[in-house]
């Protein structure tokens, strides 16, 4: 089946690891104080350990993939998947390491912040996640 939306933009700004992409669907403006994107994960990509100030949700679209919050064993994610990450908690999501994971992210802004960026998953805390 075809995808919801297309693939978008390859991620280069160093916050990924592997072949991510992003489609913006809907920039932050006067009355949405948050941004929409559908985020295309390639097997084995995923976010480096990152925060949102005011919280993000995840609806998996396709495929299965990962999401961890630290100090946590990481969990499956699969297509239909709404997973609502609180303020402030440090997590990372992505593919598993044989399939590709697509999500749209519901990301909310406090003032212009909606990401705290941290270090990348290492490929360690990575294949501990595929077990």
């Amino acid at each position: 089946t075809a995808p919801l939306f297309s693939k978008g933009e390859k991620l280069t700004n160093g916050y990924f690891t592997g072949d991510a992409y992003l489609q913006l669907l809907l920039a932050k403006d006067k009355n949405n104080d948050f941004v929409i994107g559908s985020v295309t994960f390639e097997a084995g990509a995923r976010t480096n350990w990152h925060t949102h100030p005011s919280g993000q949700v995840l609806i998996v679209t396709e495929g299965l993939g990962l999401y961890q919050e630290k100090g946590k064993p990481a969990q499956s994610i699969k297509k239909g998947d709404i997973i609502n990450i609180p303020e402030n908690v440090e997590h990372w999501h992505g593919a598993s390491a044989t399939s590709k994971m697509v999500h749209i992210a519901i990301t909310n802004y406090e003032g212009e912040v909606n990401a705290v960026w941290l270090s990348p998953v290492t490929d360690l805390e990575y294949s501990e996640a595929n077990k």
